[in-house]
């Protein structure tokens, strides 16, 4: 490249720069950082590109060096220098040859020789596309094949590396940090109202679509089974119990104001503290007698609804009229609601306090996972293998997306952009072929000379 090429590719890259991602449309296109990254000369690249040219003048300098050493030795060898100088032609013959040779092969790879557009001359500006094609190819089936990728996997030795990594208590206490901020980050993400209308629906459509009354009828028979009731009982009947103590006069003026208004006053009064007194001995020995008939009579009546709620259709059927009527209040749906929040600021605060619950448990979990998968051959195979199956479910189902990447990237390049960038990065190099090609030329020349010399004696 000279120094006009080198100005233009400044200006062009400063009008890139001057433009705007929203100029070419970078914004939109998924490829436009790496578009200007192949557009464009970084001074590592001009760099590069200078580090080219001192290569080209020494290879184009040894090119002129054998051309000046032919002449010179055509010339002696007429003069009558002797045999030698035959043997110096021939060498610097041949290294021209060579020269000249490795210099369209470099050039070709690059641009048109001397701007004859000989065919299959400028290979990547004009087979830049195909050459992305078989790059992605190439990829796909070297680097994205199933048996590269458990290969790749399998010697890796995931399983047995990641539980080392995670018996470590330090590991541990990192991961348990970042799993508490990534949860601490999801739940701030999510709206609570979108929350709650989904709990609210998921449980509300549940208990709709599952009758409640056999559930509950196995549950009340195994509780009137094993007498757990009885708890219940004691404590209504004591409760009862202590209420009437405190609340006879209240019991004695409800039954005053049930009495017929033509009895008497004192009638009514007796009357009244004769049913607080039968009332309050009934509750009393309900409370004192374990074996109280009327004790009994409960246990018989929750055992009979306890076989009503299994088998009867109306006592099923009101069962679940009732569990419709009380999910349809909105008070019951404000409770289901609220449950979302009262759990998120839970899980948010032991999620933060490095001491809660919550994170310990997390933390000695990761580390008995770590400790199993470290030791474990079994284990350390299962987690291989998930991993492998996992990767090998990525490459294959989305490889033409990958290896398509690769094509649409190159594809996207700019011609004569990309032959200067591929040239200032490897160019360097290629002049060396050239080099060699003279050295290595004027040798052959020199022994196939030498020989023809020799046959001919």
């Amino acid at each position: 490249m000279d120094q006009k090429e080198t100005a233009q590719t400044a200006e062009a890259a400063g009008r890139a720069e001057t433009a705007g991602p929203d100029a070419e449309g970078e914004h939109a296109r998924p490829g436009a950082f790496t578009n200007r990254a192949m557009n464009t000369f970084s001074p590592a690249d001009e760099e590069k590109q200078r580090g080219v040219r001192r290569m080209k003048l020494t290879a184009t300098g040894l090119l002129l060096f054998v051309a000046v050493v032919y002449v010179l030795a055509k010339w002696a060898s007429h003069q009558g220098a002797g045999p030698w100088a035959g043997y110096v032609a021939a060498a610097a013959e041949a290294g021209m040859v060579g020269a000249l040779a490795d210099w369209f092969a470099v050039t070709a790879l690059f641009r048109h020789p001397l701007g004859l557009r000989i065919p299959h001359t400028a290979i990547i500006p004009t087979k830049k596309d195909q050459l992305g094609v078989s790059l992605g190819e190439f990829v796909g089936e070297n680097f994205l094949s199933e048996a590269v990728v458990r290969q790749r996997l399998r010697a890796v030795g995931i399983g047995s590396r990641l539980g080392a990594w995670l018996a470590v208590p330090e590991h541990a206490d990192r991961v348990t940090a970042e799993l508490s901020a990534a949860l601490r980050g999801a739940l701030t993400v999510l709206r609570d109202s979108d929350v709650q209308a989904v709990v609210g629906e998921a449980i509300t459509r549940r208990a709709d679509a599952q009758e409640i009354a056999p559930g509950m009828g196995k549950m009340l028979e195994k509780v009137v089974a094993d007498g757990g009731h009885k708890r219940a009982v004691d404590l209504v009947v004591t409760r009862a119990h202590d209420w009437l103590v405190l609340h006879s006069d209240t019991v004695m003026d409800a039954v005053h104001g049930g009495a017929p208004g033509w009895t008497p006053r004192f009638v009514d009064r007796k009357v009244g503290e004769r049913v607080y007194k039968e009332l309050l001995r009934f509750i009393t020995e309900m409370r004192d007698m374990p074996a109280h008939p009327a004790r009994g009579a409960l246990d018989r009546f929750l055992s009979d609804f306890a076989s009503d709620l299994q088998s009867d259709t109306d006592t099923r059927a009101r069962a679940e009229r009732l569990k419709s009527e009380i999910l349809g209040r909105g008070e019951v749906q404000d409770l289901i609601a609220s449950a979302w929040t009262a759990v998120r600021s839970m899980i948010v605060s032991a999620a933060e306090d490095e001491r809660s619950e919550l994170r310990l448990r997390v933390r000695s979990s990761l580390l008995a996972l770590g400790a199993r998968m470290s030791l474990d051959p079994k284990m350390q195979g299962k987690v291989d293998g998930w991993l492998e199956s996992a990767a090998v479910y990525l490459v294959t189902t989305y490889r033409k997306e990958i290896t398509s990447l690769i094509t649409d990237t190159v594809a996207s390049w700019d011609a004569e952009h990309t032959t200067k960038k591929i040239e200032a990065n490897i160019g360097r190099d290629l002049q060396f072929i050239r080099i060699n090609g003279t050295v290595v030329g004027s040798l052959a020349g020199l022994l196939i000379y030498t020989l023809t010399q020799a046959l001919s004696a």
